[in-house]
């Protein structure tokens, strides 16, 4: 197998979008090579705890209501191409990640990442859930199959924060600067969204890279 690390934030709509078209990729290609480790970044890693109001940290966060309805509007442009459904009508928050980044580490270890980060990205964008709210988390954990009642115990401790905040910054050390980020074998990076084609070309370059019975490559 091949690791591909991908460098991401649960309130991300460009993540979820490239998630959509990498996952498109991989069922059209279902003898792929990789394996999947989600890795942590905040986009805003100086949110309050309890987030804020989601109309004022866009207009904050992009200078004015009609920059943000600008920017937003790309953005629901590309999800719609990519065939993805976002409710922003139901989005009334942007919340702090951390937890969120913190319940993704505790999927990974039980090899359901995959699909909580699915859940988180469902839940944020098409159900309008508050996903700093620890009790919704503790339920998307229970839903994805981890147990709900150690998962809302140790979202009310502090494990693993400080690792998870540690992560963030070494990858921002290593020069990610925004998400998503993909790290293909530890050696070659794609940013952005990219489409189902370009995954495909990679996964079968790959593929003819593979040795046959012969040691040649096929």
């Amino acid at each position: 197998m091949i690791r591909l690390d991908i460098f991401s934030d649960p309130i991300c709509p460009w993540c979820m979008i490239g998630k959509s078209l990498l996952d498109r990729a991989f069922e059209s290609r279902p003898e792929h090579p990789f394996s999947v480790e989600w890795h942590p970044f905040q986009l805003n890693p100086e949110m309050p705890a309890d987030g804020m109001d989601r109309r004022s940290y866009l207009e904050a966060k992009f200078g004015g209501k009609a920059q943000a309805v600008e920017i937003y509007a790309r953005v629901a442009e590309a999800a719609r191409n990519a065939g993805i459904e976002i409710n922003f009508d139901a989005m009334d928050r942007t919340p702090n990640t951390l937890d969120a980044h913190r319940l993704i580490h505790w999927a990974g270890l039980e090899g359901r990442q995959n699909a909580v980060v699915d859940a988180l990205f469902r839940a944020y964008f098409r159900e309008g859930r508050d996903i700093g709210d620890r009790n919704e988390l503790a339920r998307i954990a229970g839903a994805a199959g981890m147990d709900e009642t150690v998962t809302r115990r140790l979202l009310d401790s502090d494990a693993d924060r400080d690792d998870l905040m540690a992560r963030d910054l070494d990858a921002r050390g290593k020069g990610v600067t925004a998400v998503p980020t993909f790290l293909i074998a530890q050696q070659y990076v794609l940013s952005g969204a990219q489409p189902v084609a370009l995954w495909q070309q990679v996964i079968d370059e790959l593929a003819a890279q593979v040795p046959n019975e012969d040691g040649a490559a096929t």
